[in-house]
């Protein structure tokens, strides 16, 4: 009920919206949105013309991403994930957080297009197998005679690392989409995004997986009725067992130990732990300090939405204090990436100050132990936001001091000028000093 009177259309402009808070499935963060709100927030990113990725993660995203740390990290920086999958939308509800329905990149796709139709957005398919793309694109043009196809391109398959770019970028650049649908399976379409979309200007990247065949005829989606209930797994099984029966198999062998290890430590707070009472904030004009203590979950981001949803507005450094926090469930640890994505975005940093047992063990069990900075008691913030005032990839060390700092995203695209600037600070402060071995 709680979540229902607080779910609305969300913006991703500067203007703050009430929303249904996220929620942590195996440490990444699902969205809290319908179908409908799902296009709605699209709309919204190719409004600011600034470059955004959207993920549709289901089952096997989540159980490639727990020993792919590439894809983890591309999950987990995504402008928005979307709930892929029914046995998803079941762990949720354990969670005590529900999402609301499921919102698979085929079904939240065509409500694109006709939104697209209507407000004149120009859509770029990108992907798929020889012709798939064009195929798709004549089909969707007499569906919807009003829609801007930008263009179609369906380049040779090869490995991710020797594709084309130059070419790719060439025809996108020519088409001027305000959308690009990538079908290129996962990891491989997400970790081709993610390399890329900066470069590219184009305001939304989406990979559709199996989306573009469905369009153009080639494959077939399974009856209404299998998809409402949760078993279109076992029609595409039927049709396709060589390429799915094993990966199928894997994926759930592994998902439901790890889900249901999940549930049992983050659904239920333990007896001693109390309701959050404290709260306080302290603010100067660079960054701002918050200490809580008692639990961080659902319940109580419900009872203290005003004040969550003031101190996370704010775009400053933030140290949040969570030495006395007792129990830190999975919609807390969803709102803790979240926070951290947005204060990032900005050139600022979320600093989580001497974190309590519990919420390490929180951390460590969503894998998410080497994604925040972590500070002691006694560490002071100014010495630990310096480091974040320059745009510089590569952050010498302070006088005296000994480590040289990677910051933002090192991907394909920088890692040569990246590496450059890291051999000439390395030179800036002299040879190694000699070893003695004995």
């Amino acid at each position: 009920m709680e979540q229902a009177a607080a779910r609305a259309r969300v913006s991703t402009g500067s203007t703050p919206s009430v929303q249904a808070w996220p929620i942590s499935l195996l440490g990444v963060p699902f969205d809290n949105v319908t179908k409908a709100e799902a296009v709605a927030r699209i709309e919204a990113m190719i409004a600011t013309r600034r470059p955004h990725y959207v993920v549709t993660a289901n089952v096997d995203f989540l159980v490639q991403a727990r020993h792919d740390v590439e894809l983890q990290h591309i999950l987990l920086e995504a402008d928005l994930v979307l709930c892929d999958g029914t046995p998803l939308l079941w762990a949720s509800r354990w969670l005590g957080n529900p999402l609301p329905e499921r919102a698979a990149g085929s079904d939240v796709v065509p409500l694109l297009f006709r939104a697209a139709a209507e407000k004149g957005h120009r859509i770029f398919l990108l992907g798929a197998g020889p012709n798939v793309a064009a195929e798709a694109a004549e089909r969707l043009q007499k569906q919807y005679p009003a829609l801007a196809i930008a263009g179609h391109y369906s380049p040779p398959f090869c490995d991710l690392l020797e594709m084309d770019f130059s070419e790719i970028a060439r025809r996108v650049s020519a088409g001027r989409p305000d959308i690009l649908l990538v079908s290129f399976g996962c990891p491989k379409q997400e970790k081709w995004i993610a390399m890329h979309y900066h470069l590219l200007g184009v305001p939304v990247l989406i990979g559709v997986g199996a989306t573009l065949d469905f369009i153009a005829g080639r494959m077939k989606r399974a009856p209404a009725l299998m998809q409402r209930t949760g078993t279109e797994c076992i029609y595409r099984l039927a049709h396709e067992p060589r390429r799915l029966a094993r990966r199928y198999a894997c994926d759930f062998l592994r998902f439901i130990p790890s889900i249901a290890l999940q549930c049992w430590n983050l659904r239920t707070p333990p007896r001693l732990s109390t309701p959050v009472e404290s709260m306080t904030a302290v603010r100067t004009a660079d960054w701002q300090q918050i200490r809580l203590a008692g639990d961080f979950s659902a319940s109580t981001l419900n009872r203290r939405r005003s004040f969550f949803d003031e101190v996370r507005q704010i775009i400053s450094h933030c140290q949040l204090d969570l030495s006395q926090v007792r129990f830190l469930d999975s919609t807390g640890v969803a709102v803790l990436v979240q926070w951290r994505k947005r204060l990032h975005s900005h050139g600022r940093r979320l600093m989580l100050l001497n974190p309590s047992a519990e919420v390490r063990h929180t951390l460590k069990l969503m894998r998410l132990t080497g994604y925040f900075w972590v500070v002691s008691q006694s560490a002071g913030i100014a010495r630990h936001t310096d480091v974040t005032q320059t745009d510089q990839p590569v952050v010498p060390p302070y006088p005296g001091g000994h480590t040289l700092a990677w910051q933002g995203e090192v991907v394909a695209a920088n890692v040569e000028a990246v590496w450059g600037l890291t051999l000439r600070h390395l030179a800036s402060v002299g040879p190694p000093p000699r070893q003695t071995f004995i």
